[in-house]
């Protein structure tokens, strides 16, 4: 048995899909007000957390400093589109080194959701 916890982070950005028929209105540049959600699995430390959300707060830092107000094609690798699921990926990439992380998701509308899980 383990425990699971998560936390919504958040951010503005501008992006562009390159290979889309060119009347398709992802391929102008375009925003949205992003939600980003981490998803933490394991047991409980003597306090009773799986892991103290505070510590998150380096992750927010991440966003605000690579992804917030920013073209997020201009951080992603070379012939990535910035989707939603590979920003997923991108930021579970960044993140599961310090935590034990097993899903990134990304919201671009309030209705929709992409996940990247281990």
């Amino acid at each position: 048995m383990a425990y699971k916890i998560s936390k919504d982070f958040s951010f503005s950005a501008a992006h562009y899909l390159n290979g889309l028929a060119k009347d398709h209105p992802c391929g102008r540049l375009h925003g949205h007000n992003y939600t980003v959600r981490v998803v933490l699995k394991g047991q409980l430390d003597k306090v009773g957390f799986v892991r103290d959300y505070g510590e998150l707060d380096e992750f927010k830092k991440h966003l605000d400093q690579v992804a917030d107000h920013r073209c997020l094609n201009d951080m992603m690798p070379k012939n990535v589109n910035p989707t939603a699921e590979n920003l997923a990926f991108l930021f579970y990439q960044h993140i599961r080194d310090y935590f034990p992380v097993v899903a990134v998701g990304v919201s671009e509308t309030p209705k929709t959701w992409a996940w990247f899980e281990v």
